[in-house]
């Protein structure tokens, strides 16, 4: 994992900037989310591929695109969350307490 770091730096950098700008600009949107059903597939989902990529069951070329691609998702949804709460942080109205 740290040799796919060091030497894919520059995408994960991006993948990063790219959730953090992604973060940044979504609007909350009040809508209906996916249903408990959806979600569970997801997660299961995302799951099996992170337990492939510890047991390294997936060999060669596509092992190493496994490892990288969660390795973006991993950045990318980190920089969702950090420019979220950035957004948060700059942009929300705070009302005095008592007020």
């Amino acid at each position: 994992m740290i040799y796919l770091a060091t030497f894919n730096w520059g995408w994960l950098l991006a993948s990063g900037v790219a959730g953090l700008a992604m973060g940044w600009i979504a609007v909350v949107h009040r809508g209906q989310g996916w249903t408990t059903v959806t979600l569970r597939k997801v997660v299961v989902l995302i799951a099996g591929l992170v337990l492939a990529s510890v047991f390294h069951l997936a060999p060669g070329r596509f092992g190493y695109w496994l490892d990288l691609g969660l390795m973006m998702l991993a950045a990318y949804v980190a920089g969702c969350a950090v420019g979220s709460w950035l957004r948060h942080l700059v942009v929300s109205r705070h009302t005095p307490a008592g007020g």
